[in-house]
């Protein structure tokens, strides 16, 4: 007697905040029903007419509905439960609802269950397995709720995400035209696409707009700079890592390919990746599954895959460099971006575009440019392409005070050094002994070395930072502090 007493207050020790609602056309079912459940949960209401359930529904939140399959005298079939479970799941398509059939009818509550129903107790039901039931129901719910509302959150995230960095793209040249109509027809389709073009051309500009005219524009678009990446973090960032998979993983944590689910993947710097983690990326877009790492579950996703690359086509194509069954997976449709010295229309509304931008963002009086800044500007090769003019404007805006800005108010000359070496193709770097100076500034020394090295590797912004050892981030720094 003490165990059983025991096992009941078990049984009911934690009530639980909860909407239950039962519906039965037999009182003696509700009574005991109520009776049972309320030590449990929060809140039980009955309903001896299933006809009351769509007001019901419309007063209360419920969390469960306990639904009896067959209503008025002599029933059995369970049609009318049936009917009346398929309204519920109309009004309120996540509505966990839980059938109530007589014993051994277990066809009935499958049918149910095709329909959508959650569970089934059988009469008469045994205490503890209908409060585990309803408890299970109730979680359940709970699940289906945080789920449905990360969705929705995401989906938010996504729409503001996407609208904050969505920059109008400027192009009036005929180049660049091509190269847009050409991203009209591709983005709507899910097509994989590959954006060549050299550093600072608008390749992360372009593959934000495929994805915004894309189906995929109400989800997520994940950038991932694969020039930023070392080789150990390469699996873990794109992949994800079980809790304990190596020293360090103290949580799970979610990959980029998954994390990018639904949505699309933009691979800026694909041309960085040593030859046999291509051939693991590889592997990963073709079964379009993902084992995280410490893991041996595999992982399905669908993403929209866009990558981008400054390699030079000859180098793309080099299979020691570049594996070219990768390519082929990656360049369904590819876009070629033309460097900003063969926009020369595009140069002036560009500048234009970055001067409001900063007049507004610091704070000052409109500025025009002169006839001599616009002729420096358009006769300039910007080695550095629309980074470079974005941050000369950007030096200009601070650094003048007057309304009119002249070709000096861009420093241009500073960097005709870059221009010339441009200007020759292939690049020729002087490897001979520097010759002793007496030059001791640190600032102009740091400039030199950066400017060397950039012309070293051709601008190549991955290269010249692992050269100097900086970061890509650290590099971008010293370059916009150095006007390079």
């Amino acid at each position: 007697m003490n165990t059983f007493i025991y096992n009941i207050k078990g049984l009911f020790n934690v009530r639980q905040t909860a909407k239950i609602l039962i519906v039965d056309d037999d009182q003696d079912i509700l009574t005991a029903g109520k009776l049972l459940l309320k030590r449990s949960f929060s809140d039980v209401s009955i309903c001896s007419d299933p006809a009351q359930i769509s007001g019901l529904m419309k007063q209360i939140n419920y969390d469960v509905i306990l639904l009896d399959m067959n209503f008025g005298p002599g029933e059995s079939s369970g049609k009318q439960g049936l009917e009346w479970l398929s309204q519920i799941l109309t009004i309120d398509s996540n509505m966990i609802v839980v059938v109530i059939t007589a014993h051994g009818g277990v066809d009935l509550a499958v049918e149910a269950m095709k329909i959508g129903a959650t569970d089934f107790v059988a009469k008469p039901w045994e205490n503890e397995k209908l409060v585990a039931t309803v408890r299970t129901a109730v979680k359940l719910g709970a699940s289906r709720s945080e789920a449905e509302a990360l969705r929705q959150t995401n989906k938010a995230l996504a729409a503001v995400t996407n609208s904050q960095n969505h920059q109008s793209i400027i192009a009036k040249s005929s180049s660049f035209n091509s190269v847009l109509a050409m991203l009209n027809r591709a983005a709507p389709t899910d097509a994989n696409v590959l954006i060549l073009g050299e550093n600072g051309t608008g390749k992360e500009l372009i593959a934000r707009e495929l994805h915004r005219k894309s189906l995929r524009s109400q989800n997520v678009f994940m950038s991932v700079d694969l020039g930023a990446l070392s080789e150990t973090l390469f699996e873990s960032e794109l992949f994800g890592y079980q809790k304990g998979a190596f020293t360090g993983a103290n949580e799970t944590r979610e990959g980029r390919l998954i994390a990018a689910n639904g949505g699309t993947l933009f691979l800026d710097e694909i041309g960085n990746i040593p030859l046999h983690l291509q051939a693991k990326l590889l592997t990963i877009l073709e079964q379009r599954k993902v084992t995280p790492l410490g893991s041996n579950k595999s992982i399905p996703f669908d993403v929209r895959v866009i990558s981008a690359t400054n390699l030079a086509t000859k180098d793309l194509h080099d299979e020691s460099i570049f594996r070219q069954d990768l390519l082929f997976r990656l360049n369904t449709v590819e876009l070629a971006l033309p460097a900003l010295r063969n926009r020369v229309d595009d140069i002036e509304p560009i500048a234009q575009h970055y001067l409001a931008y900063y007049c507004k963002k610091y704070g000052k009086t409109d500025k025009e440019l002169s006839e001599s800044a616009r002729i420096a500007l358009k006769n300039y090769h910007w080695p550095g392409n629309i980074r470079a003019l974005r941050h000369a404007t950007e030096r200009a805006v601070i650094l003048s005070d007057s309304t009119m800005l002249e070709a000096s108010d861009f420093q241009l000359v500073n960097n005709l050094t870059a221009q010339s070496a441009q200007n020759q193709n292939p690049v020729e770097v002087d490897r001979s002994p520097a010759p002793e100076v007496e030059e001791l500034n640190l600032n102009r020394l740091e400039r030199a070395t950066i400017e060397k090295a950039l012309l070293k590797h051709r601008y190549n912004i991955s290269h010249t930072a692992n050269e100097l050892g900086l970061t890509r981030a650290a590099l971008y720094r010293r370059m916009e502090k150095h006007g390079l």
